[in-house]
């Protein structure tokens, strides 16, 4: 799946969802493609800026309607709730900017290119419909003609929406301004907008889940290292079956854990408890060993509902638990995991 980037000035629609976990999409846009966008629609929360309610984006307005994003040639659907439906309410503001000749962007399960309404206004309009998450991937895994020299990096999670995406993508950035060839394996919708490419592994059928991610190895393995973006879970009752797809697709020589401090359940599933951290990593690293050699190399905590004092003695005790590299890749930098992704690169050299 590949979205053009190039001149895209996006009105990114988030009604009644400016938060940082449902309007994850739109968080990660304006975090990382800032000046693509021209402001948020949220009639809710109309007046006030992106850095006030999502913490990114400076002083990006948030307006009430379509109208008022000047300047737009496209509209860009920035949540990503459970289940992957369109708010009902939105449908009317989506075929205005249909109407308008915009380009519609989505990653949402419900495919926009689905309604017939949608098709013929942009039709019309001479907008083009972008369904992030369509694809037709059909292909197996072969494990053949794998470049051992590149070393890929795969972020995992101890539940979703923890940050996984964040992760790779700061560590992709952190080694190329180090002077590595690196590369973002984007494996979600989110992350597939903000790179502009990727396969939205959850939409793909089920027996070519590790196929669909090996491609992309296949495709990108001429860099020096990839960093593989994670989904889900390897214990959530959800999502399962997807991480075991991409962790077993991948093959990675290195995992990076993700987590989210003081989460106190399963996100949408807060009757069931969070599986330990050390449980984790050895639970990924049998089921990552399977495929070939690999190890948890370090840990990336997502902090945000605690205070430094708080982040400090998280991450202090996480390393003692583990005994591996901790950091909130945003509050922290990326540092730590940095040099253990180098020190596993040296590793492999020479073993080889």
């Amino acid at each position: 799946m590949a979205v053009e980037q190039s001149g895209r000035r996006l009105a990114i629609l988030t009604e009644g969802y400016t938060e940082p976990v449902t309007g994850k999409t739109a968080s990660s846009v304006l975090r990382y493609r800032p000046e693509e966008v021209v402001a948020l629609i949220d009639s809710t929360q109309a007046g006030r800026t992106t850095q006030e309610l999502l913490g990114v984006g400076g002083n990006t307005p948030v307006v009430a309607t379509l109208a008022e994003c000047k300047g737009a040639n496209g509209l860009m659907i920035g949540i990503a709730p459970s289940g992957g439906r369109i708010p009902p309410a939105w449908k009317a503001i989506i075929l205005d900017a249909l109407n308008q000749g915009m380009d519609v962007v989505s990653g949402l399960h419900e495919f926009i290119s689905n309604d017939p309404a949608f098709v013929a206004a942009a039709a019309k309009g001479g907008g083009k419909i972008i369904d992030v998450r369509k694809n037709d991937e059909h292909e197996v895994a072969h494990r053949l003609n794998i470049r051992e020299e590149c070393l890929r990096i795969h972020t995992v999670g101890q539940d979703c929406c923890v940050g996984k995406m964040l992760a790779a993508i700061e560590l992709t950035n952190a080694v190329k301004a180090r002077g590595v060839d690196a590369k973002f394996v984007a494996s979600g919708q989110t992350g597939i907008m903000i790179e502009g490419d990727g396969v939205p592994i959850d939409c793909v059928v089920a027996d070519f889940v590790n196929g669909a991610i090996e491609k992309q190895i296949l495709a990108h393995q001429h860099h020096e290292m990839l960093f593989i973006e994670g989904q889900g879970s390897l214990v959530h009752p959800k999502y399962s079956a997807v991480t075991l797809g991409l962790l077993h697709g991948c093959a990675p020589h290195g995992m990076v854990m993700c987590y989210e401090a003081a989460r106190p359940a399963m996100h949408g599933m807060e009757y069931i408890e969070l599986t330990p951290l050390a449980k984790l990593v050895e639970v990924y690293e049998v089921m990552a060993n399977l495929m070939g050699p690999s190890k948890v190399i370090g840990v990336a905590m997502n902090s945000r509902l605690l205070n430094n004092e708080q982040a400090e003695a998280e991450r202090e005790k996480v390393r003692k638990e583990l005994g591996v590299p901790v950091c909130d890749v945003i509050r922290h930098g990326s540092d730590e995991l940095v040099e253990a992704v180098f020190a596993l690169r040296a590793e492999r050299a020479k073993a080889r």
